[in-house]
Order: structure tokens, then C-alpha cells, then sequence
């Protein structure tokens, strides 16, 4: 009896000790959980129906040139410089632009013209300029091998050789293509041909014809948040979104039909656009031009780059909001989708029409030819298969050339997803032709002239590109960049690298990133 006495105590503690660290446990396990569903919550953002829409939509204003008298080029002037812009009354956060303070002027010109850009870098940093969506020589091309120093000019020139389009511009240093972006330096180019000035589609910009470029943002102070949340391993992701560059905006409208060109300015969110009253829109064109017929859509998905334009039907006196839906598929599972705004909704932009509405034509029947790749063609197919890591398990290298392409040949490329979260695939110099996607006919969204598009998880998309040109798109030491638009994994060497050469013709091995200026 003795024995079993002294025994107890020690089990009294044991029993003690268990309780405790039970305790222990199940408060750790209760904390874990509300940590979980504390981040699992503050992931999902919306401004949907609480827009107070106060600030007037301002329009880029189109960018002054002229022709040079012996040379024949519209000569352009661009100036990227830092300033500082009052996005909220009162508070002035820094930013960067290109001839003002944030954002860039609306650069237009017509099919058949050559022009030239005289771009000086006023900021401290290196940085470039590139065309995004243009069909031009890869010395022209504004990739990170065409670096412009601070203190320097670079002047490209080259003749517009392509349909009617809604492109834009912004830059593309290697590794820091993200927070440039971020903070202001992008502007549309629009090109026009005599196809698109015959049409009856609205075209009076500024008036009927308004270039919408969407952008997410979010503060910290006065200052641009840049950060990435957590979990967030498709980049940055803001909590509200600016058309050209205001928040909260509206649009007084005074015309029976609009016209939009949305681009997807954002680095990293792909938005689902569409009326909050679900009215249906008139899809014209996508990234590279118009369409062959306009096609009746009550949403349009746009990821990172990527343009659209449609016309939308307005009514008297009415109020219409441009809203970013929740994403309804290729996000991966509900914890990607969640971290990768694939649950987000935002306000992006009121119209609000006049009480009397100017009457507009009926969106023509017939829009354009087409002007696309034959698959058929090919003399080639490549593979690429987008992961974090790299493209193909290679991540970027300036000095490398992944593929080398004949001047004047078709290709057909094969692009597949199975990361688990979004990509897209941007490739510079051409627009191609989306073949297939998983097998299938592509929808009627993608069988326009497209230069990026966004590549779900479990995707395989076939794309058919033609490398056309005269002799000076054959260079065998510049190369072009295909890449994930997202910019944090662009920035991450999701990136690759091609040439374009004569037949016969060998890659040689480019120069690493750098401008002195001219």
C-alpha cells in the first residue's frame, strides 16, 4: 500500500502536465485557425455597390507631333520624368509619367506612316520604352536590351505596317518591369488604318471614343503600396483600381453608343469586365484589332496587356457602372483562387448619360478582314510550358537565345499551364492566332488578332505566328522577349528569348541590358 502511495503524486503531475500542454495545444490550434480565416477573409477585396463615383474621368490628352520635312517621320516627344499627383484632395503621392506626372499622353498615328519616338529619361533610374502589340525591328522594340540611361535619348523609328489597333506603351527593364509600371510610366498608341476611318463605329476621342486604362492600386500614406501580400505569389494586388489615373471615376456621356478601349494596365490582376446591370456589350476588337463581326458579350476577361474595344448602348438619363466580376474559373483551387483576386469585384468606372443622348449608327455588320497566321503554313511547332520557375525550366537570361525563327515563315507554338495558379503568355513583335484551346475551337473572343493571352491552370493553348518583315527584322544579335505579362513573374525570369534571322541564317548572342544615349 505503501508503494502505490507514493506513486500518486508523481501521476498528479503527469495528469497536470498533460492538461496543461493540452491546453496549450488547443489554444495554439485556435489561434492557427483564426490566423487562417483571418488571411482566407482580408484576401478577398471588393468595391462593388460602394463607388461613390466622385471624380471626373480625365482623358490623356493626344500626344502633339509632327512631320519632319526631311525625313518624312511623325516625330513624336516623350519624356519620362517623376513628379507628384493628387489622387485624394490634399495628400500628393509620388509618382512617375511620361511628359506630366503620371500616366502618358495617347500617341496616334495611321497604317503606312513611319514614325519616330524621341524618348529622354529625366528619372534617376534606367529604364525603357516598349511598344507593346507593334509589329517592328527588334532593335526598335523597347525590350530590356534597348535600355535608356538616366540623362540619355533614345529615338527608334519604323513604319506602321499593321491593321487599326488599340496598343500601348510602358517599360520593360529586366527585373524591375513591375515597379516601374506601378508607378505611372504606360500610355496607349492608337493606330489607325482606312478600313477603321470608314467604319461607323464611334470614333471621336474623348467624346464617343474613350480610352479606359485600369489599373489596381493601394496606399500606404501618401506613398504607392508596392508590397505583395501574403500568400499572394501572383504579385502585387491592390484593394481599388484607377482609370486613367483617377479613382472612383464617372463619365458624363452625351452620345447614344460609346465606345471603350479597355486595357489592362495592371501588373498582376486579371479583371472580368462587365455592366453591373448585365446588360450585353458589342465586342469589336481585341489585342491586335477588329474583329471580323462584332460579337454580343455580357463579360470580357482581360489579364495583364491584353486590350479589348467595345461599343456599349447607352439610354438617356440612365447610370451604367463598369464592374470587375469574380472570376468563375482557371484560378486553380478556392485557396489560389482567393490569394490570386480571383474572388474580387470592383467598380471600375460610372457612365453617366446626358439627359438628351446624340443618335449613333447601329455597330456595323461587317468590321474587318482578317489579317492571321495560317496554321497551316507552319514549318515549325515549339512547346512552352509556363512555370514560376521558368518557361521550359529555364528562367530568363540576357545574354541566351532561346529560339531562333526564319524572317518570313510560319510557327506553331504550344503553351501550357499546369502550375496550379494563372499565367499568360505576351510575345513581342507579332499577333498571332489563337488555334485551340484544350483541343477545342477557341471562342469567339479569341479568334481575333491577339499578342498576349492569359493561359489558366490545366490549359494548353496552340497559337499560329507569322514572323513577317523586310531585311531589317532579321538581326541575329537582337532579340525579341515571350513572356507571362504577370509582371512580378516576368520580373522573376519567367521570360525567354528569340531572333529572328535570314534562312540559313544562326542566332548570335546579344548584349546584356544598357543605352548610352545618342
Amino acid at each position: 500500500m505503501a508503494h502505490t502511495d507514493r506513486k500518486t503524486p508523481g501521476r498528479r503531475r503527469l495528469r497536470r502536465v498533460l492538461t496543461v500542454l493540452g491546453s496549450l495545444v488547443a489554444v495554439l490550434a485556435l489561434a492557427i485557425g483564426a490566423g487562417v480565416w483571418w488571411l482566407w477573409s482580408d484576401a478577398k477585396v471588393t468595391t462593388a455597390g460602394r463607388t461613390a463615383f466622385t471624380n471626373e474621368l480625365a482623358i490623356p490628352p493626344l500626344a502633339e507631333s509632327h512631320v519632319d520635312e526631311k525625313t518624312g517621320r511623325r516625330v513624336f516627344d516623350l519624356r519620362m520624368r517623376a513628379g507628384e499627383t493628387e489622387f485624394r484632395p490634399g495628400r500628393k503621392t509620388p509618382t512617375w509619367g511620361f511628359n506630366g506626372n503620371y500616366l502618358g499622353p495617347t500617341l496616334r498615328a495611321k497604317r503606312g506612316e513611319r514614325v519616330e519616338v524621341r524618348v529622354r529619361n529625366s528619372l534617376d533610374e534606367a529604364s525603357t520604352v516598349h511598344w507593346h502589340g507593334m509589329h517592328l525591328p527588334a532593335r526598335m522594340d523597347g525590350g530590356p536590351h534597348q535600355m535608356v540611361e538616366p540623362g540619355a535619348r533614345w529615338s527608334p523609328n519604323w513604319r506602321i505596317d499593321q491593321p487599326a489597333a488599340t496598343l500601348w506603351y510602358h517599360p520593360h527593364p529586366h527585373g524591375k518591369t513591375e515597379r516601374h509600371v506601378q508607378r505611372g510610366l504606360a500610355g496607349m498608341f492608337l493606330l489607325d488604318d482606312e478600313n477603321s476611318e470608314r467604319l461607323a463605329l464611334p470614333k471621336r476621342y474623348g467624346v464617343d471614343d474613350l480610352p479606359v486604362v485600369v489599373q489596381d492600386v493601394k496606399f500606404d500614406g501618401d506613398r504607392f503600396d508596392h508590397g505583395h501580400g501574403l500568400m499572394q505569389n501572383i504579385g502585387f494586388l491592390g484593394d481599388r483600381t484607377m482609370v486613367n489615373g483617377a479613382l472612383d471615376p464617372y463619365r458624363v456621356v452625351r452620345d447614344e453608343r460609346v465606345r471603350l478601349r479597355l486595357l489592362n494596365a495592371s501588373t498582376a490582376r486579371t479583371y472580368d469586365f462587365g455592366f453591373a446591370d448585365g446588360r450585353e456589350v458589342a465586342l469589336v476588337g481585341t489585342d491586335g484589332g477588329l474583329l471580323e463581326r462584332p460579337v454580343a458579350e455580357d463579360r470580357v476577361r482581360l489579364s495583364p496587356g491584353e486590350r479589348a474595344e467595345v461599343v456599349v448602348r447607352m439610354r438617356a438619363g440612365e447610370r451604367a457602372v463598369l464592374r470587375g466580376f469574380p472570376l468563375d474559373s482557371g484560378y486553380g483551387d478556392a485557396w489560389q483562387k482567393r490569394f490570386a483576386g480571383g474572388d474580387d469585384s470592383f467598380d471600375v468606372l460610372q457612365l453617366r448619360a446626358a439627359r438628351t443622348l446624340r443618335p449613333s449608327p447601329g455597330v456595323p455588320a461587317k468590321l474587318a478582314g482578317q489579317e492571321l497566321p495560317d496554321p497551316a503554313d507552319a514549318v515549325r511547332e515549339r512547346h512552352f510550358d509556363l512555370k514560376m520557375s521558368g518557361i521550359n525550366g529555364r528562367s530568363m537570361e540576357m545574354d541566351r537565345v532561346d529560339a531562333t525563327v526564319t524572317r518570313g515563315t510560319t510557327e506553331v507554338w504550344t503553351v501550357r499551364n499546369e502550375n496550379g495558379m494563372p499565367h499568360n503568355f505576351h510575345v513581342h513583335d507579332v499577333q498571332f492566332r489563337v488555334v485551340s484551346v484544350n483541343g477545342a475551337r477557341p471562342p469567339a473572343v479569341l479568334r481575333g488578332r491577339k499578342d498576349t493571352i492569359l493561359v489558366p491552370s490545366g490549359t494548353t493553348m496552340k497559337i499560329a505566328l507569322r514572323f513577317d518583315g523586310g531585311p531589317e527584322f532579321a538581326d541575329p544579335d537582337t532579340p525579341f522577349m515571350y513572356h507571362c505579362h504577370l509582371l512580378y513573374h516576368e520580373d522573376g525570369g519567367m521570360m525567354g528569348q528569340f531572333v529572328v534571322v535570314d534562312r540559313g541564317g544562326r542566332a548570335g548572342t546579344p548584349k546584356g541590358g544598357g543605352h548610352a544615349g545618342h
